[in-house]
């Protein structure tokens, strides 16, 4: 059966066990659904990826020559050289062009292999002029795996070439010899082709078993030559997405301090909701307070049961001002987290949702307190959202681990509709998570239910 992932993780329909599903994207990329009658086994040799793969492969023993040839030269250019100062500009051209190679190879991979390989982080010179661009070229470790890949692959290269072409040529060849067999009585001289020959005796393919039979091993031939093929760029890609691309340590780096703009910004979003939360809140509550203590005791004297009043009317002043410290001491961080986890915490939050929400939280133990807060906070504005916008008569919430990662999951049965994408609370959430390595996936067909699932790491 073909099986269709959500909203959350992108459109991917995952072919059946035969094979005869596949995916169709239009121009805005939508994704529909195409059965054919053929197996895949049977469809291999005409489709277009088995002659992407092949021209692919066609392609590769030019062009890692022209490389290899420019990598040797260059690269021995420049090492002869390094006992005088021009070795330094050769070797920086030499990785220079090897780059451009890069892009170019990149380029064919992502064309005719499919291959989603990024482009890697541009040269940051320390300073401006030529030796700081070629100090920058020489300590790149982009720069040397592009000359790796050079070296390497040309030898790969003759090899996947010639194991293609002789599957190729020969598996069509022989396929087809019904089509052409003539041809060799009528101009070469003799009955078909020769299998065996000596002095004496001579092997021919020339009666209709020996045609038949051998139209047979070509189209078993062609059959499996797309398999092969595949197998061959397999490792191109590998070479391509191991060599070629971004470093996983830069582009971990990179990912690091994306999400520490985000925790940065976000802790300042914070501080800021909070100070404007005392401001108009609760300080002014207190500021009013004590004018009207101040002017109670001027009538204490002369009025005793206006003052009386006033007091009293401060009195509940106070309790609301002392309220909406609570409530904002709550939503900093709220003490039953702190004291009971997260079971208590958001049955304490359910209870609070103007849609009755059933909670259930399989945990065996306690996660870490950053990251108790981080999904605590999560289940609450999730469930804010429903209070405010779903229309939901019902909620749930369930809490359980698997592995290494916390998951928790938000359900309502509401109209629906909810977007990460439309610049929502929900984008802002899904920022969240991902500077501390979590997910958000929002499944919210309109019409409902919306399931909202978030996936933080585990940390004890």
């Amino acid at each position: 059966m073909a099986t269709d992932y959500g909203q959350g993780y992108g459109r991917v329909m995952r072919s059946d066990l035969d094979g005869r599903w596949t995916e169709d994207r239009d121009g805005d990329g939508a994704v529909t659904a195409r059965r054919h009658r053929l197996p895949v086994w049977l469809r291999a040799p005409f489709e277009g990826r088995a002659l992407r793969e092949f021209v692919y492969v066609l392609l590769s023993l030019p062009l890692s020559i022209t490389g290899f040839v420019f990598a040797v030269t260059m690269l021995a250019l420049g090492a002869g050289l390094l006992i005088t100062f021009i070795g330094i500009p050769v070797l920086a051209l030499a990785l220079t062009g090897l780059r451009g190679f890069g892009s170019l190879e990149r380029v064919r991979a992502r064309s005719l292999l499919g291959v989603d390989v990024k482009d890697p982080h541009p040269l940051q010179p320390r300073g401006s002029g030529p030796l700081a661009w070629m100090g920058a070229v020489l300590k790149s470790g982009v720069s040397w795996r592009h000359a790796v890949y050079a070296l390497i692959h040309m030898p790969w290269a003759i090899f996947s070439f010639a194991v293609a072409v002789v599957f190729w040529t020969y598996g069509w060849a022989m396929l087809t010899y019904p089509l052409w067999f003539w041809v060799f009585p009528a101009y070469a001289g003799q009955d078909g082709i020769q299998l065996y020959g000596d002095g004496t005796h001579h092997i021919y393919l020339d009666n209709p078993f020996e045609i038949g039979l051998t139209s047979l091993t070509g189209f078993l031939v062609t059959l499996v030559t797309p398999w092969i093929v595949r197998a061959l760029t397999t490792v191109d890609r590998g070479l391509v997405l191991g060599l070629l691309g971004p470093s996983r340590l830069v582009s971990r780096v990179v990912e690091l301090e994306s999400d520490r703009g985000v925790v940065v910004d976000t802790a300042a979003a914070d501080l800021r909701r909070i100070e404007r939360d005392l401001h108009d809140g609760a300080q002014a509550r207190l500021v009013a307070l004590a004018m009207d203590l101040g002017l109670a005791k001027e009538k204490l004297a002369e009025d005793p049961q206006a003052a009386a009043r006033m007091v009293d009317e401060a009195h509940g002043e106070v309790k609301v001002a002392l309220q909406e410290l609570r409530d904002l001491a709550r939503g900093i961080h709220p003490a039953v987290l702190t004291d009971r986890g997260l079971d208590a915490a958001l049955s304490a939050l359910a209870a609070r949702c103007t849609v009755p929400v059933d909670v259930e939280v399989d945990l065996p133990s306690r996660p870490a307190a950053a990251i108790e807060g981080i999904a605590y906070f999560t289940v609450s504005e999730l469930l804010q959202n429903i209070s405010k916008h779903s229309g939901a008569a019902r909620a749930s919430v369930d809490v359980w681990r698997v592995e290494d990662r916390l998951l928790l999951q938000v359900s309502d049965d509401g109209r629906g509709g909810a977007d990460v994408t439309a610049g929502s609370g929900l984008a802002g959430l899904a920022e969240r998570l991902d500077a501390v390595d979590g997910i958000l996936v929002v499944e919210s067909p309109v019409g409902g239910p919306t399931l909202v699932t978030a996936e933080l790491p585990w940390r004890g």
